[in-house]
């Protein structure tokens, strides 16, 4: 057996024999009754017992400058297309759905999960993507859509929110949500996660980590399990918290021995608030329990008048400097801060109406790059739903201040 091989089976051996002290970790900050696991992960886990894919592709010297592809682009025609603008510019990253908004895994997952395994597509050949990511120096980063999830919240309703007569909640847009308050759901995404890092994916992004938009004006009136939060003393907006922070918590360590980077995607507005909003996202807690942050600070998602800016997504450049300000205090008091990796924005907002929104090109990109680099940040990633990027983007620091 080769030394990976016994590394990875090692490590394997590990994250089984540490699930115990997984779950009494995540139960400390509810309940307030551990007394130390039987066994810990150490803050460093000895090199030899981590998982090894046999993927080898570095972190970027430069840090991480990324795109978002979905399945469909990955495993289709256009993954050449988006493989020649990271060749032909400064960008290196892809951040590539595996689990994706509807609750599907985009690539077979070999998992031991029936429902993952029913649940998953072929749509990415992962062991061809992950030789043409090595090929072109590409840094692969997983994106696990947690808890929105239609798929699972149809074929297990009592993992999901229902309505007074069963049926699963949906939002205005026809989107369910699985429950955070639920240890079962975390285990299912974590299962994914782990998956995902087998294949060869160097980070786990986790994104949609929050109870549905607006939920705490509906939480009395719909049915769903708190679990072992039920009777802990704090009120339901920190229950709420206290369940998305401890489910990254217990992720990362859960992914410990896989020697992987773990991310949230968090609405920016969180690190603004005063208090956390009503769907569970607490800025500073979830950042002192990950790898990187991803803060979503797109121009066009902030209201008219915010950072005293009229129309947010005309100024692409204060916009992004001004939130950046806030995120850096906001970092700058946590003692072992992540690295910020923001999401900018790469698509025209023109459901903003005529007036509130402008054509985004290179100079809107490059305006929102700048302001990033002009606040001490090196890292980013591009959105565009339907992965189309601006050709002709000069990404590089012009040392502008």
């Amino acid at each position: 057996m080769s030394g990976r091989m016994i590394g990875s089976a090692i490590a394997l051996l590990f994250s089984t024999l540490f699930i115990a002290s997984e779950a009494s970790a995540a139960e400390t900050s509810v309940l307030d009754l551990h007394e130390g696991p039987l066994l810990s992960v150490p803050e460093e886990f000895p090199e030899q017992f981590k998982y090894d894919s046999g993927v080898d592709i570095a972190y970027p010297e430069s840090g991480v400058k990324g795109i978002y592809v979905s399945g469909y682009s990955a495993g289709g025609a256009r993954m050449d297309d988006l493989t020649g603008l990271i060749s032909n510019t400064a960008l290196n990253a892809m951040v590539i759905d595996v689990k994706e908004d509807e609750g599907y895994m985009m690539m077979d997952l070999d998992s031991d999960n029936e429902t993952i395994q029913s649940l998953s597509y072929d749509y990415v050949d992962p062991e061809k993507l992950m030789t043409h990511m090595e090929q072109e120096e590409i840094y692969p980063i997983a994106r696990v859509v947690v808890f929105k999830d239609s798929q699972l919240a149809e074929a297990r309703p009592e993992l999901s929110f229902t309505d007074q007569n069963g049926n699963v909640w949906k939002n205005g847009r026809g989107e369910s949500f699985v429950n955070p308050f639920s240890k079962e759901v975390w285990d299912y995404n974590v299962e994914v996660a782990k998956q995902a890092v087998k294949l060869g994916f160097k980070e786990i992004q986790f994104d949609y980590v929050r109870f549905p938009e607006g939920f705490e004006h509906r939480a009395d009136t719909l049915e769903y399990t708190m679990g072992e939060y039920e009777n802990a003393d704090m009120n339901a907006v920190d229950k709420r918290v206290a369940a998305v922070t401890d489910f990254v918590a217990y992720a990362r360590q859960a992914l410990e021995p896989y020697d992987v980077d773990v991310s949230v995607d968090i609405f920016g507005y969180a690190a603004t608030l005063p208090e956390a909003p009503g769907i569970g996202q607490n800025f500073s807690k979830i950042a002192s329990n990950v790898d990187v942050i991803s803060s979503m600070i797109y121009p066009s998602h902030w209201g008219n008048g915010y950072f005293e800016i009229p129309k947010p997504d005309l100024e692409p450049y204060e916009t992004i400097s001004e939130y950046m300000k806030v995120e850096n205090e906001v970092l700058g008091q946590l003692e072992d801060a992540p690295v910020s990796r923001p999401w900018l924005q790469d698509f025209t907002a023109s459901y903003l109406g005529a007036g509130n929104y402008k054509q985004y090109g290179v100079e809107e990109i490059e305006a929102q790059v700048q302001a990033l680099y002009d606040n001490g940040v090196q890292e980013f990633l591009l959105w565009d739903a339907s992965n189309r990027y601006t050709r002709g983007v000069d990404y590089a620091d012009d040392g502008a201040q």
